[in-house]
């Protein structure tokens, strides 16, 4: 597998970021090593999940966050951040979690592809 390369944020040379959605696996891991505590979502299905994960990540498929969304009630006032595969589901939580009354949450720009290129090469690309 190549690595692609990265800018000094470890976005891809391209990448439409959005800093009022998204945030990138660099800026999340430097605001939790700070010791910021950061609610992080996995809103990806289970086999997914089995397949790469990132440590202490909660888990709820997206599928299941109208039935469960209570249980992030607890975080509201504590920032979020979502991911999946490689962002757009997480935009799509982040969207319906902000509809929802959470003030702080944003989506990991990447997803969990993003993750493994560029924080963690032990979690698995797929």
């Amino acid at each position: 597998m190549t690595v692609q390369s990265v800018d000094e944020r470890g976005l891809p040379p391209g990448y439409p970021f959005n800093p009022d959605w998204e945030t990138t696996p660099r800026e999340y891991v430097r605001r939790r090593d700070a010791g910021e505590k950061i609610v992080l979502l996995d809103c990806r299905t289970v086999p997914e999940r089995d397949l790469a994960s990132i440590a202490g990540a909660v888990h709820m498929p997206m599928h299941e966050l109208g039935a469960r969304i209570e249980e992030l009630r607890a975080h509201e006032s504590t920032p979020v951040v979502v991911f999946c595969h490689h962002g757009a589901r997480s935009l799509q939580v982040t969207a319906a979690l902000r509809q929802a009354g959470f003030d702080d949450v944003r989506s990991m720009a990447g997803g969990i592809h993003l993750w493994s290129l560029d924080i963690d090469p032990s979690v698995a690309v797929y």
